[in-house]
């Protein structure tokens, strides 16, 4: 019986001339192949994206519309009167800040806020005791109320309780 003829390794980088197939990219395993040029995907800043007609509309507005990657503007919305005061976030700041000052304690979180007639009441998280594990410190809930300026009016402990507990399911020593 003949013997088989021994197969011949193909070369990977020719192709046959009827190929009409891509050339291949270059790889580590195989250098030598024909290289692809590469296109850069633009940047998100170099490409304007405006929002669709009527997503970003506030009630009243003119029709403009805003691009979702410029957020708001000032002028975009209604003229602030001097008696209302700060906003939420800076209200949220300055109640966080408070209760660093009077505890002594750094904040875990802010965990509400609240716009009341009166200004703003915001909960704030503190770890009082840290424990090993973490999952056993003991955290405090204080209620910070705020004027309308920011000005501190009053602030209190209202619950202790372990991490991962609701304040209303322990009380710790």
């Amino acid at each position: 019986m003949p013997e088989p003829a021994a197969r011949k390794p193909r070369d990977r980088t020719t192709r046959s001339p009827s190929s009409t197939a891509a050339p291949r990219r270059r790889t580590a395993r195989d250098p030598e192949a024909e290289a692809r040029p590469r296109r850069r995907p633009a940047a998100a800043d170099d490409r304007e994206r405006e929002a669709p007609p009527g997503e970003d509309e506030a009630p009243g507005d003119t029709g403009r519309t805003r691009s979702r990657g410029s957020g708001s503007d000032r002028s975009d919305r209604p003229d602030r009167s001097e008696d209302d005061g700060i906003g939420a976030a800076e209200a949220a700041g300055r109640a966080a800040a408070q209760v660093r000052a009077m505890t002594g304690r750094s904040p875990e979180g802010v965990t509400s806020v609240e716009r009341t007639e009166d200004g703003w009441r915001i909960g704030v998280e503190v770890v009082e005791s840290h424990r090993i594990p973490d999952s056993t410190d003991i955290l405090a809930l204080y209620r910070v109320d705020l004027d309308h300026d920011g000005d501190l009016r009053s602030y209190r402990r209202e619950s202790r309780y372990h991490r991962g507990r609701f304040p209303d399911q322990e009380d710790p020593p």
